[in-house]
C-alpha cells in the first residue's frame, strides 16, 4: 500500500480485495506498475513512464504561485508553513526558516536533469539529496548548515503527524560542515573608543553603543527598548528571542552612564532608538544602520552583535561568575556563559604565569645586573 501519494500514481482493489498500482496522467492511458512501491525497481519504472510521454513532468519548474503537488518535498514544507509548530515561532524565525526552504524548491536535483526539488516526492528523498542541498552551498558554511537544520524540522514536524507524513527524516543522519570560526567579531576597547570619538554623545550612533554596552541587549532587543521598560532605576522587559516557545525575563540596572546618554540624546515615544523619520526601527533595518554607522568609524569588521560578545568579555574579566552572566544576557543554560569566564580566567592565569617562563637562571641574571646597577 502506498501511504504517501506519489504524482500520477493510483491505487486501484480488484474484486477480490487485491491492491494494483497504476500510472495515469489526464489523456493518457491507465499503465500497471507491478514494481513493488519504495524498491529500486520502482523508482526506475516510475521515472520511465514519467520519461514515456511529452506531457511535462512533475519535476520541473513550476509556474508561480501554483498549487503544490501533493506528496514532495515543496507539498511538505507548505504543510509545515500551515503548521501550528511553525506559526508559533518569531517572525524572524519564521521568515528565515521559510526563505532558507523556498531557495530549496527550484535547485535542480542534479545538473544534467531538469527535474527539481520542489515536486520530488517525499518519499523518494534521502540523505543524498539533503547533501546535494547542502553542498550547493560550500561556500558559505553556514548557509550550507541551515539547510540541514531546517530539513531536520520539517521531517521531525512530519513524522509527528497522524497519520505521519514521512516514515523517516533523512535529513538526521547528514553531517554538518565545521567552521572554521569563532563568530561575529568581538569589539576591542581600542574600537569601542574609536566608534566613540567619530559618534560623540548626543547621536543616535552613540546611543545605540551605550544600550548594546550596558545592556547586553540583543539587537531584536534594542529597537524595543524605550522608556516604558524603565522603572525605579531598572530595566525590566523579556527578551523578544524565542519569546513565545522558551521566554525570557530580564530585569537589569540603568546604570548612570547610559542614563547620562539617553538623557543627551534624541529618542522616540516608545522606543529609544528611531529612524529619522522617528520610527522604530526593525530589526533587519537597524542592522543596516549599525553597519553605516561601524563603517563611518572605519570599523568594517565591527557590528551589533560583537558588542554583546565585548560586554560578556568585559564583564568575564571583570570578575562576573557565569549566574551573573546568564542574568546579565539571559542566557539559560551555563554553556555560553562558561566560555566566557574560562576565556578570562585563561588570561588571567597567563598573565600571573607568565614570569615563571624565565626560570632561575633567568631570575638570577635579573639579580646580577640589579646589582651592577647599584654599584
Amino acid at each position: 500500500m502506498i501511504t504517501v501519494k506519489i504524482p500520477y500514481v493510483h491505487e486501484d482493489v480488484d474484486r477480490h480485495g487485491n491492491v494494483r498500482i497504476y500510472f495515469w496522467r489526464k489523456g493518457e492511458r491507465k499503465v500497471r506498475i507491478r514494481e513493488t512501491p519504495g524498491t529500486e525497481a520502482f523508482e526506475k519504472r516510475y521515472r520511465e513512464l514519467l520519461a514515456a510521454n511529452t506531457a511535462p513532468s512533475p519535476l520541473t519548474e513550476e509556474a508561480p504561485g501554483s498549487k503544490p503537488i501533493a506528496g514532495t518535498w515543496r507539498w511538505l514544507c507548505v504543510c509545515y508553513f500551515k503548521s501550528m509548530t511553525f506559526l508559533t515561532l518569531d517572525p524572524e524565525t519564521q521568515a528565515t526558516r521559510r526563505g532558507v526552504l523556498e531557495r530549496t524548491f527550484q535547485e535542480l536535483i542534479h545538473p544534467e536533469s531538469s527535474d527539481r526539488f520542489a515536486n520530488l516526492p517525499v518519499r523518494l528523498m534521502s540523505a543524498k539529496h539533503v547533501e546535494v542541498l547542502r553542498d550547493r552551498k560550500l561556500k558559505t558554511p553556514n548557509a550550507a548548515n541551515d539547510r540541514v537544520k531546517v530539513a531536520r524540522y520539517v521531517f521531525n514536524w512530519a513524522m509527528e503527524q497522524k497519520p505521519p507524513l514521512s516514515i523517516g527524516n533523512p535529513a538526521q543522519g547528514v553531517r554538518l560542515i565545521k567552521v572554521a570560526s569563532s563568530g561575529w567579531h568581538t569589539w576591542t576597547t581600542e574600537e569601542v573608543a574609536k566608534y566613540e570619538q567619530r559618534h560623540p554623545v548626543g547621536t543616535k550612533a552613540r546611543l545605540a553603543l551605550a544600550l548594546f554596552m550596558f545592556t547586553g541587549a540583543r539587537r531584536s532587543d534594542a529597537v524595543r527598548l524605550g522608556r516604558q521598560h524603565a522603572s525605579s532605576g531598572w530595566f525590566k522587559f523579556r527578551q523578544f528571542k524565542n519569546r513565545n516557545r522558551h521566554p525570557v525575563d530580564i530585569e537589569i540596572p540603568i546604570l548612570p552612564e547610559l542614563q547620562r546618554i539617553i538623557a543627551a540624546s534624541p529618542t522616540g515615544d516608545l522606543t529609544y532608538l528611531v529612524t529619522d523619520y522617528g520610527k522604530p526601527f526593525s530589526t533587519a533595518g537597524f542592522g543596516n544602520k549599525m553597519r553605516q554607522w561601524c563603517d563611518e568609524a572605519g570599523l568594517p569588521q565591527c557590528s551589533a552583535h560583537g558588542l554583546r560578545k565585548a560586554g560578556a568579555t568585559l564583564a568575564a574579566e571583570n570578575g562576573a561568575t557565569e549566574l551573573q552572566l546568564m542574568a546579565i544576557f539571559g542566557w539559560k543554560t551555563m554553556q555560553e556563559a562558561e566560555r566566557y569566564t574560562r576565556a578570562a580566567r585563561r588570561k588571567k592565569m597567563a598573565g600571573d604565569a607568565m614570569g615563571l617562563l624565565q626560570g632561575p637562571r633567568s631570575k638570577n641574571e635579573n639579580k646580577s645586573r640589579t646589582k651592577v646597577s647599584h654599584r
